[in-house]
């Protein structure tokens, strides 16, 4: 353990000093003579990437330097950087947010969680499946983090039931199946929601930044591309554990008492689960059909068309109000009004997670910065030699880098880094953005490998029921697969659903690029 917190010390004090010295370094070079802001703005983005990937400072730490540095460097000024860390994506995530720790508060996201193990668990693995399920759309809607810590523990009290009953060595891979099972489904599910996973707002709030005249991300429109990868990926990844490279025991039998005895445990459902759930599945519904859907076979009108102006509602006004109305609900029981007067009360503010509120803001800084200095433009005309690669090539190759870099590095500070530069390469190629852009973003989920890609890999390395070797064995293989399933899923599903025609770029990018 010392050793690993030496290297990892040693690894922050490098990247301070690395980033300081190519800070300057950037500053002495004269990449646009032209316009000399173009060399401060990427001075400005090396120092803060060299920081995030390295986490020589806290990540939000890092993210507060465009405060500081664009107005001394004459890029912004600091009233005009300021507003870009908050917006309506960050109101939207707050929004959400605030849902789920609603949804914790009154422990309805452990009945939910129950009842989908209960209904789908069987034999091992049907359990494994049945965990996997409920990881999944749990973090669909809260963080992937607070899902796979709930799901941990009931899935290790089956573990050492288990274990009483069997030898460890035919235990083995049905316990080290279930851990995996949790991590990976708690870090895809959140793929197929907006406010499922960080990088999938980062993606919102940049395109937003970089195409404004380009058409809005909606909460309904990702669902549709989304949930049917997130499917897909649940499928491979249970046939991988349960099939190929941990397949239990035959002879195994899981104790199914468990699962009742902690449904048990929480009683008949309440007064106050039920309005959660309820605002909960109201929320949902709202996001999903604000906008129009088209299928393709059908088009469904969305609600907000009802509106004398639709544009003037989004998603986050959406999420922040549902939030609100649980201010207003009084609880009833003696047991909830020992806890609080009101479903939702002060506290729910100390609990948000202002880290990553800060980090988005700075990625969003960064974003307008490379807008407005002409940087995303020098980066866009000198990578015009990727535009003779077939677009499915590229977006393979686009996931297959951000699959891996996030191994090691913050998904959320790595896709704010590199979709302002996947936007001006689309722009170059003469394509459109998203082709690239929507792969990144997806990918930035996918890192199964180590103990420290994920919250969720680490939390179950932590149960000691898994060996890195047994992570890095399964993680490899789900990783290329990964990458496999969302180049085509999206080339042959995300281009269809939002209206991309390869070799076809929009007016909005153009718009965006002049």
């Amino acid at each position: 353990m010392s050793t690993v917190l030496y290297a990892r010390t040693r690894l922050q004090q490098v990247g301070l000093v690395l980033g300081v010295v190519l800070f300057f370094l950037v500053l002495s070079l004269d990449l646009e003579p032209d316009k000399p802001v173009v060399t401060r703005m990427a001075a400005v983005a090396v120092l803060m990437a060299t920081w995030w990937i390295t986490e020589a400072i806290p990540l939000a730490a890092t993210a507060v330097l465009p405060l500081l540095l664009f107005p001394i460097l004459d890029i912004l000024t600091g009233e005009g950087t300021a507003p870009l860390y908050f917006n309506s994506t960050i109101v939207l995530f707050m929004g959400g947010f605030m849902i789920a720790l609603t949804m914790e508060r009154w422990n309805l996201h452990k009945r939910i969680a129950l009842v989908v193990i209960k209904t789908i668990g069987g034999g091992p693995p049907r359990i494994i499946l049945g965990f996997m399920a409920a990881s999944a759309f749990l973090s669909m809607w809260i963080s992937n983090t607070a899902t796979a810590v709930m799901m941990l523990p009931i899935g290790l009290s089956i573990v050492l039931q288990m274990e009483s009953e069997f030898d460890a060595k035919e235990t083995h891979n049905f316990s080290v199946g279930l851990m995996l099972g949790i991590a990976y489904a708690a870090s895809v599910g959140g793929m197929a929601t907006l406010v499922g996973t960080p990088p999938n707002l980062a993606f919102q709030r940049v395109f937003e930044l970089t195409f404004p005249e380009g058409p809005g991300i909606a909460f309904g429109m990702w669902f549709i591309m989304a949930l049917p990868l997130t499917l897909i990926m649940l499928a491979v990844i249970w046939v991988v554990i349960t099939k190929i490279l941990f397949r239990p025991a035959a002879h195994l039998r899981v104790d199914r008492n468990i699962v009742d005895q902690e449904l048990k445990s929480l009683g008949s459902m309440r007064f106050e689960e039920r309005i959660v759930f309820l605002v909960f599945m109201t929320t949902a519904l709202l996001w999903v059909f604000r906008k129009d859907l088209n299928l393709g076979f059908l088009n469904i009108p969305g609600w907000s068309d009802l509106l004398p102006d639709p544009k003037m509602i989004d998603d986050g006004t959406v999420a922040l109000f549902m939030a609100s109305l649980m201010f207003l609900v009084p609880t009833r029981s003696l047991e909830a009004r020992a806890k609080a007067a009101t479903l939702m009360d002060g506290s729910v503010f100390k609990n948000l997670p202002w880290g990553i509120i800060i980090l988005f803001g700075g990625g969003f800084a960064l974003a307008e910065g490379f807008q407005v200095t002409g940087l995303a433009d020098y980066l866009g005309s000198r990578l015009q030699l990727l535009a003779g690669f077939p677009p499915l090539l590229m977006i393979a190759l686009i996931c297959l880098s951000l699959t891996f870099l996030t191994e090691v590095t913050s998904n959320t500070a790595t896709t704010q880094m590199i979709l302002p530069i996947l936007a001006s390469v689309g722009v170059a190629m003469g394509e459109n953005p998203m082709l690239l852009m929507i792969p990144a973003t997806l990918s930035a989920s996918c890192a199964f490998m180590m103990p420290v890609a994920t919250p969720p890999n680490a939390v179950v390395f932590g149960s000691g029921r898994v060996a890195i070797g047994d992570m890095v064995k399964a993680g490899f293989v789900i990783n290329i697969l990964g990458v496999i399933i969302i180049s085509l899923m999206f080339y042959f599903l995300g281009t269809a659903v939002f209206s991309i025609e390869s070799g076809v770029q929009p007016d909005w990018a153009v718009s965006a690029a002049q």
